[in-house]
Order: structure tokens, then sequence, then C-alpha cells
């Protein structure tokens, strides 16, 4: 809180203007003695509030400005900021860097009315601290959504409400430790985030490998002691694809034989296009699943609503009532349920889904085109798709010469745990860039790579192809 409070005044003060970079969460944290995870709650408790944007793969940037009529500030070099826009110009370059979903298209009128309905309905004791797991009202009402379109077995009283998904995953974590776990199995490439949050409570992190099929649960058996295990088993973040049938059987039955937890981050899972998401893990095996989830594809992170749903002697570990608790506001909780229980959700996901279905379409269209001779993986879900390079190409190369021409793309690199990077291939997200933007973008990106990537291999089908 304080170093939240630190960085915000020298925002407003000027002395961080809008655009410019703060230093990585590893390198203030040691340059300040505090853990990394100080810094990154810091870092998104300030985007939260508007003075700050972070991005997979970029630097976090100041995007707050004085609003119009606001007492300009004079910062330490003597320099008045003037209002900026908090977004860049799309028409400075091309993003496919975000996995993120179309901010534009956030429901603001429909949020500011649930925040008034909550703010004038709502009894006082509701506006106090949440409670610890969050109000007995939104944990209802995640377990029957969860339930109802995610084949969990939720109850109110597994549901754990964090800020997000990363602050789930660092509570799961913590619990974990303080029951005598020393690692935690994680899929490579998997996600930063989970893998960061992992290492900063404490446990060592175990690579995994994936195919085709998702995690390859026959590699936990080489890792003896390891009793924990992160998986996308709805959508590998990488590659796109859902755990396979069987590993799902056999994941379970690993977790019963060495008397362990499975974390299923349900990610993406919104906006499955095809064909509906595979039911959740936990759904099979509460016991031996923790569920983990967030608003922050459904709606945006601006909500700072997530959930853990632990199998139920884990759920005072989860909530950590000894610590300080750190929940998303009680007016955010109960807007949450008056959008959900009034259908205004639903309706918005079921719109979400439709255009983000068009624009997946578009992309692969685009490709087509400029990139006939490569193949496309995980286009079925979420947003963003894995474009396969042949095998040798440097990636970074290209990474580089996109960014020379104003295109924006996720670095795999990000998401992979070995010292070695895996040879897989470009990930281009699709989340938040213009329809009418994407032929231009997916031409420019084509000569880039046909300037620097090895000779392609002959065409092949791959999803949606």
């Amino acid at each position: 809180m304080r170093l939240a409070a630190a960085i915000r005044a020298a925002i407003r003060d000027g002395r961080l203007p809008v655009g410019a970079a703060l230093p990585p969460s590893r390198m203030l944290s040691a340059d300040l003695s505090v853990s990394r995870w100080t810094v990154t709650e810091a870092y998104s408790q300030l985007i939260t509030e508007g003075y700050l944007a972070g991005k997979t793969g970029s630097a976090t940037r100041v995007i707050w400005s004085p609003r119009p009529g606001d007492e300009p500030r004079t910062g330490v070099t003597g320099r008045t900021l003037s209002a900026q826009p908090a977004t860049p110009d799309p028409a400075a370059g091309f993003d496919l860097s975000s996995a993120h979903p179309d901010l534009r298209a956030f429901p603001r009128r429909r949020w500011v009315a649930a925040i008034r309905a909550a703010a004038e309905t709502a009894p006082f004791d509701r506006l106090s601290y949440s409670e610890p797991g969050g109000l007995s009202e939104l944990r209802a009402v995640l377990a029957e959504h969860l339930n109802r379109s995610r084949g969990a077995l939720a109850e109110p009283g597994t549901v754990c409400v964090v800020m997000g998904a990363g602050q789930g995953m660092s509570r799961l974590c913590r619990a974990l430790r303080a029951n005598g776990h020393t690692a935690i199995g994680m899929e490579n490439p998997g996600s930063s985030r989970l893998w960061q949050a992992a290492q900063e409570a404490g446990l060592e992190v175990v690579p995994l490998p994936v195919d085709d099929d998702g995690l390859v649960v026959g590699a936990l058996d080489r890792h003896p002691g390891l009793r924990a295990v992160c998986v996308g088993a709805a959508r590998q973040v990488a590659l796109g694809c859902p755990l396979g049938p069987r590993r799902r059987a056999a994941l379970v039955d690993w977790a019963r034989r060495v008397d362990g937890l499975v974390v299923e981050d349900d990610y993406y899972s919104e906006f499955s296009y095809d064909r509906p998401a595979p039911p959740v893990l936990q759904g099979t095996a509460r016991d031996r699943v923790a569920l983990l989830g967030s608003m922050s594809q459904a709606l945006g992170p601006t909500v700072a609503v997530g959930w853990v749903v632990a199998p139920g002697r884990w759920v005072q570990a989860v909530r950590a009532e000894h610590e300080i608790q750190l929940l998303p506001p009680a007016l955010n909780q109960l807007a949450l349920v008056q959008l959900m229980q009034s259908g205004v959700y639903d309706r918005h996901l079921r719109a979400s889904r439709q255009r983000y279905r068009a624009r997946r379409n578009t992309l692969l269209d685009a490709l087509r085109r400029h990139l006939p001779e490569y193949r496309v993986r995980g286009a079925e879900a979420g947003l963003e798709v894995l474009l396969e390079l042949p095998s040798g190409t440097d990636v970074t190369a290209i990474l580089r010469g996109a960014g020379r021409r104003g295109i924006e793309l996720p670095n795999l690199d990000e998401k992979q745990l070995q010292p070695e990077p895996l040879d897989l291939g470009l990930l281009i997200g699709y989340g938040n860039i213009k329809d009418t933007a994407i032929d231009a973008a997916i031409a420019a990106l084509a000569e880039v790579i046909r300037a620097l990537a090895n000779p392609a291999p002959a065409a092949r089908p791959g999803p949606g192809q």
C-alpha cells in the first residue's frame, strides 16, 4: 500500500509523466529489498485505478493524465503535464499483442447502473470491508454460474473471491507451502503470471511438457515427491488445445495416488467458437481440484474479481484470514451480483463471443491469403492463435522487425520456463484490434516473416483452415 501510494503521488505530481515506463517488478523489488509480490500487487492496484497499463511482453506504463479542468501539476523538471488520451492512437500501429478483451466493448452504462443500484440498495453493513472469502451474495451467484455454465461442483462455502487469477494462484500456493509442499508442476509453455505467483510464494516451479493433447501427464512420474500441478484443462495457454480425455482421467488418478492437488486454470473458457468448451475437471474431482478463474476476459481487468473454488479442506487456508485481506471492493462485488442476476452478464458474454468469433474468422481469412503455407493452431477458442514457423527461425528477429513496422506481438518466450526457448512459433493476439485493421496488420506481418523466416514448409491444414 505504501509503494502504491508513492507511485501514485509521483504520477500525480508529474515526476512520472504519461507514457513513462516503470521498472520491471523483478528489478524494482531488488532495488527496494522487498518481495516481487509486493511490487506486482502495487502495480495491479494502480492498473485497477487507471494510473498504469500493463501488457504481457511490454513494460508497465503510466496512462494517467489530468482531466480537462483539473489543476495542472508541475513535476520536478518544471514541465506541466497536458491532458493526453489514456490509450495509444490505433493509427500508430497494429496491436496484435493483446489477448485481453476488447476494452472498447466494456458495458460502461450497465456497470455504472449496477454500481449505483448496489450503492443505493445495499444494507449499511455491506459497505464495510468485505468478509474473508468475499461477500456471500457473490459467492452464491458465482457457484450457480460455474455449475450451470462450466459443469462445476461448487458450493458458496467453497468459493473464495479474490482480485484476479494471479492473486488466486498466490493464495493457493501459499496454502500449499503452509501444508508442506515445496514444488508445483507447471505447463511449459504456460502462464507466466501463474508461475511467477508460485515462485513468489516460495514454491519451486517444475516445467512439464505439453503436446497436442495438453499436459503430458506421464511426465509427472519423473518427479517423485511432486504433489501439486497447475494445468489449463479447457485450453492450453500457448498451443490452444484442451487436455485430452484420457489425460484428464490420468491426472485425477495421479492426484489421488500421491494425495495431491490439481490447480485448474479455466482461462479463456468463455470464448469457445466451434464447439462448447470442455467442462471443468473440478466437476469430476472436487476433492482434488481447485478451480481458478476471473472476470478479466469476460468483462475486463478493471472489475478486479476472480475466484478460487477450493476443495473443502483447503478453503480456510486459501482464505488465509490471518493475513491482510486484499479483496475486490464491496461495491464491485455487489455490482457483479446485479449484472449476473439480471441477465446482463450473460447477454454481454453472448455478444462478446459473437464479436470474437467474427474477428477470429477475419484473422484466419487474412492468414490464409497472406501466409497460406503456415499452420495455425489454437483457433477454436481464446483470443490468440499460434502461427507455426519453420524450425530454426529467429523469432526474436521477427518480433523486432514487426516492432519496426508498428506491429505489437506477444512474446512466447515469456511463457516458457526452460532456459532454452522451445521452437514453437509466433503468437498472434486479436482481442483488442479493430476488425478493419486485421488484413493490413497481417499483410505487414507477412512481409516481415518472409524476409526473416527460414523457407516455409509445404502448406498443412490446421485448425480453422
